[in-house]
């Protein structure tokens, strides 16, 4: 393991892992930015293969004056970026200035709503100020505070949140530019921040478009690649609509965070985690965050979307499966005539109840949260003239089933490869193939993560690495050039230290084959 440190202190040490499952307050403390580059301090040896940039986004600020925003996803924006080149590491690390930053900044209090923290007009104000306020939530302008991720569209690169808006910034610089509105390209209210990306450079993404001309739907689109010259147009300008699913509920659509890719196919989850957009208009009315208008729906299934990706259009079959929630696809791919797809699923929608700032403190044994379980499906592709009742899965690379209902559709029933993994990712190299390795944060205890796990798919096998009184995020899998087999490189870690700061990690054992 080499650690990299680029925070607040020095200092390092290893010993047995004892961590606190609950949240430590160094996670929910304001970060001061480092703008101008600086040379982090190595212990040990980076590979020397290792170069080029990682740049990484998230909440870094939770309190304005004496405001204090009440779930984690709602700190505003801290960019970082870490460049690696001849054995050193250059850090640096920006506030994400955009017009949530700027008006609450300006204020200095938060007056810029967001999914869990409704900002409300200083009680000083006049009446005319409180009246502009509640219109304007009335018909919610959403936050630009993208904190959640990176999206390359082009030649171009934004953070973003899941709203319909998005900001510009410079990877070198990370200086903060132009806000982009997805609405004025696309008809979508809300995209996800976890796109897929081709080897053309073609970056793929869904959103929501609710009651647009009567009706809501989810879009699925392209943004074609760019060449290295093109520079001043806006790659969404070439934005292509791939395809339309219809949302079973006008006022209701299903909430998600990521979405599957193969080669031929998109799967999208239609699942019972739904946004109620009447109680959302109403929430500032009713003194309520926005948060609150997400319902959970245990007594319907889980529609599962099979998109053909040549033409648009939903495969004949319709596959759901039992209630679940979920966050993060793993990867999908085909495998002798299915579609397998893995995900990480909850029982409940208890998750993100698990990140407000005060339910942190709690102890574990208090919160009640359903821990997230790695499920994989499998979908028959051919399924003609086959009976009710049997099941289609022929595949012997899993053990999950589905199973021909009398109205022709596929109920389908995951195996399930193990427990308290999130936050999954895959060497990207084989993405929408088959994969071996996945590489997670560990969150057994609670919500907050506390080791760094690299799960073995095929034996079911989770090799772990964690420090004491250090939280790991979500690993970033970096191939060797030249790789001869699936997990040959190192996985990036940006864990919160309280010894030494905010540091990066560079493993190689824990992504060696065991």
């Amino acid at each position: 393991m080499i650690w990299v440190t680029a925070g607040f202190h020095e200092g390092y040490h290893k010993r047995a892992v004892q961590h606190s499952a609950t949240m430590d307050p160094h996670q929910s403390r304001n970060i001061e930015e480092r703008p101008e580059p600086y040379t982090a301090e190595v212990k040990g040896s980076l590979p020397d293969w290792l170069t080029g940039t990682l740049l990484r986004n998230g909440p870094g600020m939770f309190t304005v004056g004496e405001t204090t925003y009440n779930h984690w996803f709602d700190g505003m924006a801290l960019m970082q970026s870490f460049t690696f080149k001849d054995g050193q590491v250059i850090y640096r690390s920006r506030y994400l200035q955009g017009d949530t930053y700027n008006a609450n900044m300006a204020a200095k209090r938060i007056v810029v709503s967001e999914m869990g923290t409704m900002a409300y007009p200083d009680p000083n104000k006049n009446f005319i100020v409180k009246a502009i306020t509640f219109l304007n939530h009335t018909v919610p302008d959403f936050t630009d505070n993208g904190a959640s991720n990176f999206i390359r569209y082009g030649n171009e690169y934004f953070a973003t949140s899941e709203t319909n808006y998005i900001r510009k910034i410079d990877p070198f610089t990370l200086a903060t530019q132009e806000k982009v509105d997805y609405l004025k390209y696309i008809a979508v209210n809300m995209v996800t921040s976890h796109p897929h990306y081709d080897k053309e450079g073609n970056t793929y993404n869904i959103g929501t478009s609710i009651a647009e001309k009567g009706k809501t739907k989810y879009t699925l689109f392209k943004v074609p690649s760019a060449p290295e010259t093109e520079t001043g147009k806006s790659p969404l300008k070439k934005a292509e609509v791939l395809c339309t699913v219809p949302c079973r509920s006008l006022l209701s659509p299903s909430y998600y965070h990521s979405f599957g890719m193969t080669d031929n196919y998109f799967i999208f989850i239609e699942q019972p985690f739904k946004l109620d957009i009447l109680k959302m208009a109403t929430a500032y009315m009713r003194g309520v965050n926005w948060a609150s208008c997400l319902k959970h729906c245990p007594e319907e299934n889980t529609l599962i979307h099979l998109i053909d990706r040549k033409t648009g259009k939903e495969v004949a079959t319709k596959y759901f499966a039992g209630q679940m929630v979920i966050y993060h696809h793993v990867n999908a791919f085909e495998e002798n005539g299915h579609v397998i797809f893995d995900v990480i699923g909850y029982d409940d929608c208890s998750l993100y109840d698990m990140f407000y700032l005060q339910k942190q403190k709690d102890k574990p044994e208090s919160k009640g949260w359903s821990k997230p379980v790695y499920r994989r499906y499998a979908l028959p592709l051919h399924v003609d003239s086959v009976a009710a009742g049997q099941n289609l899965v022929t595949n012997s690379l899993t053990t999950a089933t589905a199973v021909k209902e009398a109205d022709g559709k596929l109920l389908c029933m995951p195996e399930v490869l193990c427990e308290g993994l999130e936050l999954p990712r895959i060497n990207y190299d084989f993405n929408g193939k088959k994969h071996r390795f996945v590489y997670a944060a560990c969150t057994e205890e609670s919500a907050v993560a506390t080791e760094l796990g690299k799960l073995d798919t095929e034996t079911k096998e989770i090799v772990r690495w964690g420090e004491d009184n250090c939280w790991p995020s979500e690993p970033v899998f970096i191939p060797r050039p030249n790789a001869e087999s699936e997990d040959d490189g190192g996985s990036l870690i940006l864990p919160l230290c309280v010894c030494a700061g905010m540091c990066l990690c560079v493993s190689q054992p824990v992504v060696q084959a065991p």
